[in-house]
């Protein structure tokens, strides 16, 4: 019998699929596309996604692939008047190692947690769609598109924001969809633009309505972004042109090689409930965010990341949390991304920014009441390591892998936890970091697969 069958085999439904297999659980993950997505989409991946795709072994193809965010150069009626950075670049510390994030177009994030979950002897399966599904006690029961019937210990819908499962739940989809604003998003060459820079065209009159151009990894395309001027238009490449042409300058720039298109509007919904039974809903199925932020691809990968090891583990008191843990995150995370776009409609320039809060880093889990430095439910910070050989290590180097770690200071007895690390006095030194975690209430700090304190 399937342990999970995974709808939906988008970032969310693959990250499911690698944490999974890595555990050794059966899983299938299908599709109803005919073919594998091609186009840029989400393509900020932030600091704490780049922390999980360090440990399912993908960070350096990620990093490879991908380009750090350009700065903005702001053109005016054609002519250039600004310069501007979504976010400084930082340094990596000893506790945030990936503090930038980094730019990689959807299609190509997905080929390669296509690529690192065939390592396991798994693949997403196309054209293959749920078309039903019972469930009682012990197991789900689905009926595919193909004909087949599946029974799984767990079903999850990873299917996007028009998400069977979550309708044959009958989960209501509260939010709004503002058919007043309609912005037009694609992937296209532009001769006459540096690759190396992003771009935003505007006229003098009205700085905040635009285009703007994304250069995208790994060719000479550009992700390009702005409102619709002329309705009922189909997108093409003659309206991305009259676009250009008029928020720059005629002849600014020359289009082409249009490869994927698609009509964007502000759409922000959150799912009633993530889980009925043993059915269980992640990503855009569960929450769909505008793209002001770069947070939708994101906070779906963390919900499968989080998912993940509570389906393995398959207690109730542990399943119970993925809802409340999850549900929480992705209603403040709609709160900025939508405070957001309300900015950028407003004509506040600082829309075109990205603050702290984007990152993910300081998403936790941890009571509210609590005010201690470092506690339960808390990020758990990576920190450099020199044992007592004089061996450089990470602490993250000891939290990869679909285990729990156990850290204990100072102990005086054997440990029977399976992943132990023992500190004594002396056998490591380490920077601020770690001594949080020396500081922290007790003498042991058990690290939950998913990189929080438990």
């Amino acid at each position: 019998m399937v342990t999970v069958l995974i709808a939906g085999a988008g970032p969310t439904g693959l990250t499911l699929a690698i944490d999974l297999a890595r555990r050794g659980l059966a899983v299938r993950i299908i599709d109803k596309a005919t073919e594998f997505f091609e186009g840029s989409r989400g393509d900020g991946l932030q600091p704490r996604t780049l922390e999980v795709f360090d440990d399912l072994g993908v960070v350096d193809d990620v990093i490879r692939q991908g380009i750090e965010a350009s700065i903005i150069h702001v053109h005016l009626d054609g002519i250039e008047v600004d310069q501007r950075k979504m976010r400084e670049l930082v340094d990596p510390t000893p506790d945030v190692p990936y503090p930038n994030g980094r730019m990689l177009g959807q299609s190509r994030t997905e080929g390669i947690l296509r690529a690192k979950l065939a390592e396991y002897g798994a693949q997403a399966e196309l054209d293959t769609a749920i078309v039903g599904f019972t469930q009682d006690a012990t197991a789900v029961v689905a009926e595919l598109s193909t004909g087949e019937t599946i029974t799984a210990t767990y079903l999850v819908g990873a299917d996007g924001g028009a998400s069977f499962v979550r309708r044959h739940l009958g989960i209501a989809f509260e939010g709004t969809t503002d058919e007043s604003i309609k912005v037009l998003i694609g992937d296209v060459a532009a001769d006459g633009l540096d690759h190396d820079k992003s771009y935003w065209f505007a006229k003098k009159d009205n700085p905040m309505e635009g285009i703007v151009l994304m250069p995208l990894a790994g060719g000479d395309q550009f992700q390009l972004a702005s409102p619709i001027v002329a309705e009922n238009r189909e997108p093409s490449l003659e309206v991305l042109q009259d676009l250009m042409d008029t928020y720059a300058a005629p002849g600014f720039a020359k289009l082409r090689d249009l490869t994927w298109v698609t009509v964007w509007r502000p759409n922000v919904r959150l799912a009633e409930r993530f889980r009925v039974g043993r059915v269980f809903i992640a990503g855009d199925a569960a929450h769909v965010h505008p793209p002001t932020g770069g947070q939708g691809l994101n906070t779906g990968i963390q919900d499968a990341y989080n998912l993940g090891w509570k389906l393995a583990d398959g207690r109730e008191e542990v399943l119970a949390t993925y809802e409340t843990e999850r549900r929480t995150n992705a209603a403040r995370v709609l709160g900025i991304s939508g405070d957001l776009m309300q900015k950028h409609l407003d004509g506040d320039e600082s829309a075109l920014e990205r603050g702290e809060n984007t990152r993910q880093l300081d998403v936790s889990y941890r009571d509210p009441a609590d005010t201690a430095a470092l506690t339960s439910g808390d990020r758990a910070p990576d920190a450099s390591l020199i044992d007592a050989d004089g061996n450089q290590l990470r602490l993250f180097d000891l939290f990869r892998g679909p285990h729990e770690t156990l850290l204990r200071f100072s102990p005086s007895t054997p440990s029977t936890h399976p992943h132990t690390v023992d500190f004594g006095p002396g056998a490591y030194t380490s920077p601020s970091a770690f001594e949080a975690y020396h500081a922290a209430d007790g003498d042991e700090i058990l690290i939950r697969p998913d990189g929080y304190l438990a």
